[in-house]
């Protein structure tokens, strides 16, 4: 038998019949994540485990015969790290969805990977608590995913990423041992925060079939500031001074490019002649969240914003922010796209925006910038004409000057996409030689035959 017949094998005797794919065509639509930009090999298989055990027996005869596997969510990735690799087996945990314990008193859940963010949000809702990290895709991406590339999300100012929710993860490493890192109470220093490692690893050192995160109580209806400038770097200035002041629940940046994208794909009466358009919200109690909200307009008007104003209604709100989560799809209407995801210190995100902006001209590509812009998180999207060749190269040569710029003025090359497939030599330029060598020395101590996501992630040069 060959390797894959031996993989194929253990999942006969470890999965139910329907749980296994080796149709080419369905293959297809497992080989590609979200990403543009990216390669991909073809699998020989698809599986789709239910319970940890499963996982765990595939795991074992994957590393027995050296057969590379590929772990997958909801396949929302915007890197290609779960991008097949030729001679692959993939993993896929979109059927492990169950919630398995809400702990009210102690303020955490269990669940497994499977489950999408939004129905999780709102599965802990109706016990009163909050999960809070939430990506902008978060009404079609996983839990397991979420944690393997540490996403972020609108509420991260305030609440953290995915790494700050994690307590404890049941992991199946890539020799089909399980094992469970963290814990669960709220303070915890014994041995090396394994848990934390494996946040943001995307499935090159284990695969997460449980993680049990920290819950808060549900937060109140949030007040809304929304402030109107005449350019982004003037807005970048402005969230300097807002994050000096206070800490928002929500800041969210979008440019002139972004706003006529969203109005254009579907129209809600978005000031499209403003240069950038600031979202801000307050989720404190009672008079809190006015007094806060003041304080973020004050910020605003004195920063020079040409408009602004806070408001209650919750349907103004979810407006404003359907169109923030908009903003990719309507840039993807316009043409051919490349979603870039840079991070850079709150003080220098002026400097940032303004550079981008002249990447646009010098590369002559569309750029439309939106983010997470307490965070000093920024997508930059670079649209060309579909099919234009020539035009793709000047796009991806801005995309790596994008990233040239994050890393000069003190930022990352991801704020919270990951590095994948996309970012690799981009990787090996902001880490130094000796962070450089543990990565690799990592994976080799996790994974010594190399079998789990091969090829991700790590630096490369």
């Amino acid at each position: 038998m060959s390797p894959e017949d031996h993989v194929l094998a253990a999942a006969d005797a470890a999965l139910d019949a329907g749980d296994i794919v080796i149709d080419g065509d369905i293959i297809e639509s497992y080989r590609f994540d979200r990403s543009t930009g990216t390669e991909a090999g073809v699998p020989f298989a698809v599986v789709f485990p239910r319970t940890t055990e499963q996982v765990a027996a595939l795991m074992r005869s994957a590393h027995e015969h050296r057969v590379p596997v590929v772990p997958r969510g909801a396949g929302s990735g915007l890197t290609g790290g779960s991008n097949a690799i030729d001679g692959s087996i993939v993993l896929c945990l979109e059927r492990m969805r169950e919630v398995r314990t809400v702990d009210i008193a102690n303020g955490f859940v269990e669940t497994e990977p499977g489950i999408f963010n939004t129905d999780l949000r709102e599965r802990v809702a109706q016990d009163g608590l909050f999960y809070a990290p939430d990506p902008a895709s978060k009404d079609f991406c996983s839990i397991g995913g979420n944690v393997n590339t540490n996403a972020g999300g609108l509420c991260c100012v305030k609440y953290g990423v995915t790494r700050d929710a994690v307590l404890g993860l049941e992991v199946v490493l890539p020799d089909g041992r399980v094992s469970r890192f963290g814990r669960r109470t709220v303070k915890g220093v014994a041995g090396y925060d394994l848990a934390g490692l494996i946040v943001g690893s995307e499935g090159t050192l284990g695969i997460v079939t449980m993680a049990r995160l920290r819950l808060r109580p549900l937060p109140p209806p949030a007040t809304t500031v929304v402030a109107l400038f005449d350019d982004v770097a003037t807005a970048g200035r402005a969230v300097e001074r807002i994050m000096a002041t206070t800490t928002p629940s929500l800041l969210e940046l979008l440019d002139r490019t972004t706003m006529q994208a969203v109005e254009e794909w579907r129209p809600s009466g978005l000031p499209v002649d403003a240069g950038a358009l600031l979202i801000g919200q307050s989720d404190q109690p009672g008079a809190g969240a006015t007094l806060e909200a003041d304080a973020i307009l004050a910020a605003c008007l004195g920063s020079g914003a040409r408009e602004g104003y806070r408001s209650e209604d919750p349907e103004q709100a979810d407006m404003l922010l359907g169109a923030r989560r908009m903003a990719i799809p309507a840039l993807e209407a316009k043409g051919d796209w490349l979603l870039d995801d840079v991070a850079v210190p709150r003080s220098a995100l002026a400097v940032a925006v303004a550079e981008i902006e002249a990447i646009a001209h010098r590369h002559d590509v569309l750029i439309g910038t939106f983010g997470h812009a307490g965070d000093g998180n920024l997508h930059p999207t670079i649209v060309t004409p579909r099919g234009d060749a020539e035009a793709a190269e000047r796009g991806m040569a801005a995309f790596d000057e994008i990233l040239e710029v994050a890393v000069r003025l003190g930022g990352t090359v991801t704020g919270e996409h990951g590095i994948g497939l996309l970012k690799r030599r981009s990787l090996a330029g902001e880490l130094d030689e000796p962070a450089r060598d543990l990565h690799f020395r990592l994976k080799e101590a996790f994974d010594p035959r190399g079998v789990l996501n091969p090829g991700k992630s790590l630096p490369r040069w």
